[in-house]
């Protein structure tokens, strides 16, 4: 048998194309299937076109539209998981996996299960984080996972923090949603490209720069930029020199633009320096400047969480992720994988499916859906 721990994307996937291969599968869940898409913000999109996020052995249905919805997501891993009639249990919190033998123990809240094999797939964006600012704020702080729309925020001032995809697309909400002021902390200017440029999904860039010479791509990022964006840089938000370079270097996906660059232009978000401190209801940034808020939205990303499930084997690099994946094993843990960890512009759907293919042929008898 083979266990699967999680059941969104990753777990589904690996779950449903090994049991193609004529292994026994089962899939613990802590929550409900594609639990992280019930989780966050109202006008969440997949930011990935609709035809190249497909799972394997099952097509996103056309009706969802270019860009589904969060709600389409989640109906769609519902659907999945249906289709493939996947074992899956749950409310089932795993808590530790550990070497017996030649096998695997995998402690979980209904008892745990041995299986031969271990597939982790918990995701990436497992557990929010929230940087320990120095200094107390007087007001409301709260994570991007835990925004929902701009509702409880009209008519008050809101820093957000952070210059990711959550961050900008939250900042935007805010300030189509009545914000009296919107903030947009930035440490790093991100890199943003349009989410398509002439109907051409800015995705078949990012999966074409996985075969091509990183100063090719970074020529060509600069150059589409340049022709389909505006000049930001007087606005806070300069071009990075050499995009793709700094993607490999920091890991960090660009924006996918939908509307931020003209909520900016039209100074409906301002942005400004990255957070220092707190002193009172007053925000002090990097530059010394102080913003007078009354709530923060802290875009600041996410950790695996992995450390309790398998730290102790070994398998995670410094920043706690796995330092093999999909089909690969890590020689101090033969049988142990990791599904859904990798970070590419290609697309996380689509590497997830050709992770999951990799674990079936691994398994013998591995028939493409």
């Amino acid at each position: 048998m083979i266990a699967v721990i999680g059941a969104g994307p990753a777990g589904l996937a690996s779950a449903a194309m090994l049991q193609g291969a004529g292994e026994r599968v089962v899939v613990l869940e802590r929550d409900v299937v594609g639990a992280a898409w019930t989780k966050r913000y109202d006008r969440l999109r997949l930011h990935t076109v609709r035809w190249l996020s497909c799972l394997p052995g099952y097509r996103m249905p056309r009706s969802f539209g270019k860009w589904p919805s969060h709600e389409r997501v989640l109906e769609y891993l519902g659907q999945y998981a249906e289709r493939h009639a996947l074992e899956i249990r749950t409310g089932v919190e795993a808590g530790r996996v550990d070497r017996t033998g030649s096998d695997w123990a995998v402690s979980a809240s209904d008892g745990g299960v041995e299986a031969e094999r271990v597939v982790v797939a918990t995701g990436y964006s497992n557990v929010p984080f929230v940087p320990d600012w120095p200094g107390r704020f007087a007001c409301e702080i709260v994570h991007s996972a835990d925004y929902r729309n701009a509702a409880p925020y009209a008519g008050r001032r809101v820093l957000v923090v952070g210059a990711g995809n959550s961050g900008a697309e939250i900042a935007v909400d805010l300030a189509d949603g009545g914000a009296t002021e919107v903030l947009l902390a930035v440490r790093t200017p991100p890199t943003i490209v349009r989410r398509d440029v002439a109907g051409v999904p800015s995705q078949l860039l990012g999966i074409a720069s996985e075969h091509l010479p990183v100063p090719v791509v970074d020529r060509v990022a600069r150059t589409l930029r340049r022709i389909s964006l505006p000049d930001l840089s007087a606005l806070g938000l300069p071009a990075p020199d050499r995009p793709y370079s700094d993607f490999l270097r920091r890991r960090a996906i660009p924006i996918l633009d939908v509307g931020l660059v003209d909520a900016v232009q039209a100074r409906r978000v301002r942005v400004v320096a990255a957070l220092e401190r707190f002193e009172g209801a007053s925000a002090v940034l990097a530059d010394g400047a102080r913003a007078e808020v009354d709530a923060v939205v802290a875009a600041t990303g996410f950790r695996t969480g992995l450390e309790t499930l398998v730290g102790h084997l070994g398998v995670l690099d410094e920043r706690g992720r796995p330092a093999v994946h999909g089909a690969v094993e890590h020689p101090r843990a033969p049988g142990l994988h990791f599904v859904g960890y990798r970070l590419t512009l290609g697309g996380a759907f689509r590497v997830i499916g050709a992770q999951a293919r990799e674990l079936a042929r691994a398994s013998g008898s591995y028939r493409d859906g």
